[in-house]
């Protein structure tokens, strides 16, 4: 018998073009013989299923239920592909969690921490292999700037410590630019977290759990003709190359599926994620960027990407995925 579920998009942020675009890719590609799909958008204006021939059906909050034509539907599981809030910082996750819904993301005290760069740093410290750059980590109320300039070695990575796709971020190569820097990310949030700059090759790497075991996916390597890999690197096209699978050693590929691995399981991770990191030139160090616990699933996203280079099919993919959490 099918499992009825919802795919649910939107959000409430800039990411949910790519929220919408990222569910046209799982909707094209779910097993319709396994499941039944209905595709729910969430915005600021309320929750809504659009059929083809009918008008905007609202969700029903109090169970999360449709009903549609006098029948009343309700889902098995449900397929968050919303990026940024409140998709991916455990607010819906919660609110599943009351509802005794089952859904293919990271659990909500798993998917509040990630959102917030500093904290999973901190948590994620330690693991064999893995190194983390060196942080402060300020508040917008309670901030002194000669702390970065006094701890910190140039150049600086200045980002908002809960913000995606790189907006608000800056690279400060001299201490005239630190300013500048902070106040475009505190535009962004009320937290920022200034790194000190790794010199390295940046990739990118999916893992997700089939039949309770942590598979990785081949790694993307990401090549910009940008300073770094800002948001006009991310959604110019032509700007960045992204080379799957990236080219690193045996030793070095084998290094870095064991650190991953290690990070998905230290945080406590369901359902796919991806893993930003840098391999230091000439010590080939592995030093983790981010985690992203609802990355993009459009046709030129990094995760279908490296499912095609695993010689996966998407619609297995997907099937794998939502047996494992729903």
């Amino acid at each position: 018998m099918k499992k009825t579920i919802a795919l649910l998009t939107g959000g409430t942020t800039g990411e949910w073009v790519v929220s919408v675009k990222s569910a046209a890719t799982i909707a094209q590609n779910i097993d319709t013989k396994k499941y039944e799909v209905y595709k729910i958008m969430l915005t600021e204006n309320g929750w809504f299923y659009e059929p083809a021939d009918s008008v905007k059906i609202e969700v029903d909050k109090n169970d999360f239920s449709l009903t549609i034509k006098g029948k009343k539907i309700v889902f098995d599981g449900v397929f968050i592909a919303i990026h940024g809030s409140p998709g991916e910082d455990g607010k819906l996750q919660g609110y599943f969690d009351m509802l005794g819904i089952p859904y293919t993301t990271c659990n909500a005290l798993t998917s509040a921490i990630t959102m917030n760069k500093g904290y999973t740093k901190a948590i994620v410290d330690g693991i064999k292999n893995l190194n983390v750059a060196k942080s402060l980590q300020l508040f917008k109320e309670d901030y002194n700037a000669d702390d970065v300039k006094t701890q910190l070695k140039l150049p600086y990575f200045v980002k908002p410590n809960n913000g995606g796709s790189s907006i608000g971020m800056s690279k400060v190569k001299t201490v005239d630019e630190l300013d500048a820097a902070l106040d475009k990310a505190f535009k962004e949030d009320s937290q920022v977290l200034v790194e000190e700059f790794v010199e390295g090759r940046e990739f990118s790497i999916g893992v997700f759990k089939t039949k309770g075991k942590i598979v990785v996916l081949p790694t993307t390597e990401v090549k910009t003709k940008n300073e770094f890999f800002d948001f006009d690197a991310k959604y110019t096209p032509g700007v960045t190359e992204e080379i799957t699978p990236g080219d690193m050693t045996e030793e070095e590929k084998v290094r870095v599926e064991q650190v991953v691995a290690d990070v998905y399981q230290r945080l406590n991770c369901r359902g796919i994620v991806r893993i930003d990191y840098f391999l230091e030139h000439n010590t080939g160090n592995f030093y983790f960027i981010e985690i992203n616990t609802i990355p993009g699933q459009t046709a030129t996203s990094f995760i279908p990407q490296q499912v095609a280079a695993m010689g996966m099919k998407l619609q297995d993919f997907y099937t794998q995925v939502l047996e494992e959490t729903i």
